[in-house]
């Protein structure tokens, strides 16, 4: 039995079925790229048939280079009222132009004739169709068998005839699927079991959390011998949720001994559980196993005492290891780790010893007392090392700026103005420009001063623009967070602004960008 447990995501897919979750193209290949650099193999990027974002997402996709994750398309078996060649579900896997397609079949009784309209037999020839046809075109299939802890509980000879029929037309691998999420670990041990020499292709495991079971379930099928495991990121997904990919890899490369992910892409896996969260603007879950900034922390009295001592007496794995860290409050050393790696990212020479590292840490810890958060907002992270290293370049200064926003009877739309003065080059420029919002309408007043010095911010695009409330209790005047994704001809990067004013931190954020850029070439070019 092979020691490599395949790990399939499908936060592109089920996770953005989360109430709240609403990911835009430009954010499923920033994520895509992300869940690749993690070491993950396979990465669902939506169901091609069903909405024009998921098949662009497929189109642009194509332009990256993925170093080693596999995209698949998803989709369900054939319309039972269509023939296979006419079923716009089917072509439209076929149009993703993916190397994998994911599809699900009924596999419960129960679904076949009340939701399909259709008998058993015609159910099993649908399925066994579907993935031949397929087969005859995409290099491989997987067959998600929907429901079937459920349909086999019911109904296990029919269950598993539709495992048969799956194997039969070609799938490369059966995945059970716990969709309803209310079986058991025990159950999900005795099911396979019994199923275990009855079918000869590979088995998968897809489990939802509505009975908090997701993980164990998953855990327990890796136990069983199943080596293709699905879940998402943080466990977003539809009711409570997917499989949580962040506990689920952890748990069977350090507790079971087994292989997912390379240790150097395990660290990476509380990075990356942030990243999605600040994506999908979601507030990361602070007491999330292995990668919240709670799993490791400690609090005063016995729990520091001993910790103190030896870090084994209360943390049941090296935090490190996730890319976490220990947390105490009086600890000098907490964070450094952070800063170094990421020192080392950008091509900073720093030592542990280096006191420009306590430098970086002790304004990092203000800043996110502050509410600022710098997953997701490399560029502003990136700045602010620079700052507090002595090795940023300024490129211009803010005199003042003015924004106006109005609507006048009888208007169709609100209009919005800028005015800003900035001193660039030892030259003071005093610009105004127009936006369809006051964040637009300052970006285009930046620009318009700047441009004629730096030719090159005519390449740079704010393609995404978040805005999240920190602190509700304050109403209208709450803390906010905004978060920029901007993007040149080569690059994309993120920053990151925090004020009680939205436009002040989206004033941030936009000149954390614009001086990103100007860093960047300048370093290129000098």
């Amino acid at each position: 039995m092979s020691n490599k447990v395949i790990i399939y995501d499908t936060t592109l897919r089920d996770g953005t079925q989360a109430e709240g979750v609403s990911l835009s193209v430009e954010d499923k290949l920033r994520i895509a790229q992300k869940l690749d650099d993690m070491g993950v193999d396979y990465i669902e990027g939506g169901w091609p048939a069903s909405n024009p974002k998921d098949m662009l997402f497929f189109k642009k996709i194509k332009d990256y280079r993925l170093k080693h994750g596999k995209i698949a398309a998803f989709g369900s078996t054939r319309n039972p009222r269509r023939s296979i060649g006419e079923d716009p579900t089917t072509q439209g896997h076929i149009e993703a132009g993916t190397s994998v397609v994911t599809i699900f079949g009924k596999s419960w009784d129960l679904h076949v004739i009340d939701a399909l309209g259709i008998t058993l037999d015609q159910n099993l020839d649908i399925i066994n169709e579907s993935i031949k046809y397929l087969k005859g075109r995409v290099p491989e299939v997987i067959y998600d068998a929907e429901h079937f802890f459920d349909g086999y509980k019911k109904n296990p000879e029919y269950a598993l005839k539709t495992l048969l029929a799956a194997e039969e037309g070609g799938a490369d691998c059966l995945v059970l699927c716990d969709t309803n999420g209310g079986t058991m670990p025990f159950e999900v041990e005795r099911v396979i079991s019994e199923i275990q020499g009855k079918v000869k292709t590979p088995l998968g495991i897809h489990t939802h959390n509505d009975s908090e079971m997701a993980v164990a379930n998953s855990i327990m099928a890796v136990k069983m011998g199943v080596r293709h495991v699905q879940g998402t990121i943080n466990g977003y997904g539809e009711r409570c949720g997917n499989a949580n990919l962040c506990s689920i890899i952890p748990n069977i490369q350090i507790k079971m001994g087994l292989e997912c992910i390379l240790p150097d892409q395990l660290k990476t896996l509380r990075e990356t559980s942030r990243f999605v969260s600040e994506i999908a603007n979601l507030k990361h879950w602070e007491h999330q196993p292995y990668v919240g900034d709670s799993a490791f922390a400690h609090k005063g009295g016995i729990h520091v005492s001993a910790i103190r001592k030896n870090k084994w007496t209360y943390e049941h794995i090296d935090p490190e290891l996730v890319g976490n860290h220990q947390r105490i409050l009086i600890s000098e050393l907490s964070g450094r780790s952070n800063i170094l790696s990421k020192a080392a990212e950008y091509h900073i020479d720093l030592s542990v010893d280096s006191p420009e590292v306590q430098k970086v840490v002790k304004e990092l810890k203000e800043l996110e007392h502050q509410g600022f958060q710098f997953e997701g907002a490399e560029g502003s992270f990136e700045l602010l090392m620079r700052k507090a290293l002595g090795t940023y370049t300024s490129f211009f200064d803010l005199v003042g700026f003015r924004v106006i926003v109005e609507r006048r009877e009888g208007d169709e739309q609100t209009r919005s103005e800028a005015t800003i003065k900035v001193k660039v080059k030892g030259v003071v420029e005093h610009t105004a420009s127009d936006g369809n919002g006051p964040v637009n309408a300052l970006d285009n007043a930046l620009r318009k001063a700047l441009e004629e010095f730096y030719p090159a911010l005519k390449e740079v695009n704010l393609i995404d623009y978040k805005v999240r409330i920190l602190e509700g209790r304050e109403g209208t005047g709450a803390r906010t967070r905004v978060l920029i994704e901007s993007a040149d001809e080569e690059n994309k990067w993120g920053t990151v602004g925090v004020s009680d004013n939205i436009i002040e931190a989206s004033w941030q954020a936009l000149v954390d960008s614009i001086e990103y850029k100007l860093q960047k070439d300048y370093e290129r070019y000098r």
